[in-house]
């Protein structure tokens, strides 16, 4: 029996286009659940590198608090897990083991391994991307196991340029998940959302060193349930057709579209197949965006748009055989009441786009000292919050706005740690409704 949860994919869009229209856009909605997925977390082979930030601006409260959340993100670990600690400044250096390797998580070894990270002491600058090429290193040997990084900072990546992590993600990335920590004011969201994107992992803020234990043990207890690696989700389009972009929308907002990986050299207007790479599954549902064009079709007439499946490339499954399969199609017709009605997956998807968006403008306008624009975004991320259901945003809002004039507040009066929070939480998507309902005519599959 294999260890795989099963996989199903639903596709949801409005298949309708009106006389002349090309550009089709569908929510794949891709969920892991059933089968063995339950025993699969422990026999899933798993491997786990944490790492600490241990730079100078790490110096007191925090470093206590990392030290504690390191701890017990060890003390999670299953015992056939092998895992290794690294403390990350200026370079990075092995916790535990001593030796750039990883140790099997049996309860001897995890005792030693607290007691490293006890020693931990706090100098030097931030170089993630020499973080980052350790835990590669540690990870060789591992290529068909769940592998898995934690990474905690409390800083900016001054000691390394842009190009230079760009040049580590892109080394790494497709080679283990990492999942990024933020903790206090100092350190920038952009940083880690690129290293998260980048390495299909999730990212958030620790305002109050204090929860940084129980965030670890989440991270590690939700990384010890996933049960298989490396799973792509590929896109396939037929002659004439243009793939725009592919997007994770839910859980996370990630966009995929540079990470799609060609099948040899298509020519620009013929049959094209992509994979793009969706990382560790557990039980589990994502939903992902697709829009392509296709060439302009007459009145009742349908056409495959794109093929979309679930692979594991290089695994045990042979790639002709997909874990799951559904077709996104295209309709022409002349009723204008079919084709100008958006699919409300694919509206509270977009929306959720431009509430990003919207947070990214308002926080540039805010901390570029342009009030008029500032106030503009602030409102239209705060409507926008209300329509797609994002709570967590719409708190975050509030605590920066005057609650009787809804203008936002002077700098003086906000607290860093809400611009970075709303920033954070700008890449996390609020479910759409539990039942979608269907534009007439369609069902399953867009069918």
């Amino acid at each position: 029996m294999s260890d795989r949860p099963d996989f199903t994919i639903e596709i949801h869009q409005n298949p309708y286009l009106p006389v002349g229209g090309t550009r089709v856009h569908a929510v794949a909605r891709v969920a892991a659940e059933g089968g063995p997925a339950a025993s699969a977390a422990r026999s899933a082979s798993a491997a786990e590198v944490i790492i600490v930030d241990t730079s100078a601006s790490m110096v007191g409260e925090r470093l206590v608090a990392a030290k504690r959340a390191a701890k017990g993100a060890v003390d999670a670990l299953r015992e056939d897990v092998d895992f290794a600690v690294v403390s990350g400044a200026h370079e990075a250096e092995m916790v535990y083991p001593r030796d750039p390797l990883l140790a099997r998580a049996t309860d001897e070894r995890k005792a030693d391994a607290t007691a490293a990270i006890s020693k931990l002491s706090a100098s030097g600058g931030t170089r993630i991307g020499r973080w980052l090429t350790l835990a590669d290193t540690l990870f060789s040997g591992y290529q068909h196991a769940i592998r898995h990084t934690v990474l905690l900072t409390d800083g900016q990546n001054e000691h390394e340029s842009a190009e230079e992590l760009d040049a580590v993600l892109a080394r790494c990335a497709g080679r283990f998940v990492c999942d990024c920590r933020g903790v206090g004011a100092d350190w920038e969201p952009a940083e880690l959302r690129r290293v998260a994107t980048a390495l299909l992992g999730g990212f958030g803020m620790v305002a109050d060193p204090a929860d940084l234990a129980a965030d670890f043990a989440g991270m590690i207890e939700n990384a010890m349930g996933k049960a298989v690696a490396d799973v792509a989700l590929r896109v396939w389009t037929p002659h004439g057709a243009e793939l725009h972009f592919v997007k994770q929308v839910y859980p996370t907002r990630r966009d995929l579209s540079a990470a799609g990986d060609a099948d040899g050299d298509p020519p620009p207007d013929g049959p094209a197949t992509r994979d793009y790479p969706t990382g560790l599954w557990g039980v589990e549902r994502r939903d992902y965006h697709l829009c392509v064009s296709v060439p302009a079709g007459r009145p009742d007439q349908n056409m495959l748009a794109a093929r979309v499946s679930l692979v594991l490339p290089g695994g045990d499954v042979p790639e002709d055989e997909p874990l799951a399969v559904g077709n996104v199609v295209a309709r022409w017709t002349d009723d204008s009441a079919q084709s100008t009605r958006r699919h409300p997956a694919v509206e509270h998807y977009s929306k959720q786009g431009e509430l990003a968006d919207s947070v990214q403008n308002w926080r540039a306008a805010y901390e570029g000292g342009d009030e008029g624009a500032a106030a503009e975004e602030l409102r239209r991320a705060r409507e926008l919050a209300e329509q797609t259901g994002s709570r967590m945003i719409s708190r975050r809002l509030d605590r920066l706005m005057d609650p009787v004039t809804g203008a936002v507040l002077p700098k003086k009066d906000v607290d860093t740690a809400d611009v970075k929070g709303l920033d954070t939480e700008s890449s996390e998507s609020a479910e759409p409704p539990a039942t979608i309902p269907l534009p007439p005519g369609e069902g399953e599959d867009g069918a």
